[in-house]
């Protein structure tokens, strides 16, 4: 019996520069925008063509901005099977092998987290839904969407 050859999709990691993956961000994101920084970006590219990427950078949340704690500010997707576990795995990697001892991120309530359970991540928190981040010494748009949102870690 002859069995026939089945067209493999491969994924392979890919460094980013903070551009390329806000320019994948901006065209895709269903609720956030590009970044302003980040320690490293990565994508996920399948037949050389990105299908995810992965913005990480300082902690949003000052308490956890020790020197020790990045946070995975952005995921994007073109909807690729397995592109954001792959994301967040290869995230974490990165951020141990850069000398990073704990690695954080944050889901709003209504998501699944597939994504993240897929590659060992666990939630610690729970946030509550809030209006929005205005204040008078600090005022900003609302873009919170007033969602609940779930506060994951890398394990």
């Amino acid at each position: 019996m002859v069995l026939r050859e089945v067209p493999c999709l491969l994924l392979e990691v890919v460094p980013l520069s903070l551009a390329e993956a806000n320019a994948f961000v901006a065209r895709l994101h269903r609720h956030h925008g590009p970044t302003i920084g980040h320690k490293f970006s990565l994508g996920v590219a399948s037949d050389g063509r990105v299908v995810g990427v992965a913005i990480v950078g300082r902690p949003v949340a000052r308490n956890f901005d020790d020197g020790w704690t990045l946070e995975v500010n952005r995921t994007c997707t073109d909807g690729s099977k397995n592109v954001n576990s792959m994301l967040y795995g290869a995230a974490w990697r990165a951020a141990k092998a850069l000398g990073y001892r704990r690695l954080i991120t944050y889901t709003q309530q209504d998501e699944s987290g597939v994504s993240l359970r897929a590659v060992g991540w666990r939630i610690i928190a729970e946030r509550k839904a809030r209006p929005g981040w205005d204040c008078p010494s600090r005022p900003r748009v609302n873009k919170n969407e007033n969602q609940g949102r779930l506060l994951w870690e890398a394990s």
